[in-house]
């Protein structure tokens, strides 16, 4: 017998995601909200803009995050991680990984975006 999930099922995980209000570009993986702003190197606001549904190639479904340019750095240091966070939860929602690169303080970045996947029920 096959597995299947509605892709509202699937959606519903997802909007949890896009329900962030911050993007943190952090040197190191943050565990919580503290750490993410402990080694924040450049952030800035996300809104329902900045996230699109779709079908995932394979099934399941995507949520793509829209990339972001001219942040300015706040710290030097070595970018290596992206957060997105919900303030008003108080959690990071998600974390994903960058190309480390050096940022020095008031230099602008850009950050690329990127798609979190929820695979079909396998």
């Amino acid at each position: 017998m096959a597995k299947f999930a509605d892709a509202s099922v699937l959606d519903a995980a997802l909007a949890v995601v896009a329900g962030a209000t911050r993007l943190v570009v952090t040197n190191g993986q943050p565990a919580d909200v503290a750490a993410a702003d402990a080694a924040r190197l450049a952030e800035t606001t996300l809104g329902p803009g900045d996230f699109s549904l779709g079908t995932s190639a394979g099934g399941g479904r995507r949520l793509t995050v829209a990339g972001k340019a001219g942040l300015v750095a706040l710290a030097n240091g070595t970018a290596d991680h992206v957060a997105l966070i919900d303030d008003g939860a108080g959690r990071v929602l998600q974390v994903t990984t960058c190309p480390p690169a050096a940022v020095l303080a008031g230099v602008a970045l850009n950050v690329a975006g990127w798609d979190f996947v929820i695979g079909a029920p396998l």
